[in-house]
């Protein structure tokens, strides 16, 4: 089991940052809505061009200085397990965004 955890690492290793932005990603994805919906309410009382204007902001700061910062974040907390579990690490993250995007009724 080591040795396939450890292939396994050994195969992905090159592309732990490309994984950790398509991580960062797919949480956006499942939980933007939730982001969006707290957004709506805090900026529903103010005028409609304040609303648009900070709603795209949001979309193309907010979320992509989440997913620029947000990314190596995930990266580093991948790298805190022991080398030949990080390629299972990643794939385990990716298991459970998929099984909470289940839950919330995503798939």
């Amino acid at each position: 089991m080591n040795e396939l955890s450890s292939a396994l690492s050994r195969a992905l290793s090159p592309y732990y940052t490309e994984m950790s932005i398509m991580l960062m990603a797919t949480i956006l994805v499942v939980y933007g809505d939730i982001i969006n919906g707290h957004v709506k309410r805090i900026l529903a009382p103010y005028h409609f061009t304040i609303r648009i204007s900070l709603f795209v902001v949001l979309c193309a700061f907010g979320y992509g200085a989440l997913t620029l910062y947000g990314a190596p974040f995930l990266k580093h907390v991948i790298a805190y397990l022991p080398w030949q579990y990080q390629g299972a690490g990643f794939v385990a993250s990716f298991m459970l965004i998929g099984f909470l995007a289940e839950r919330r009724r995503y798939i």
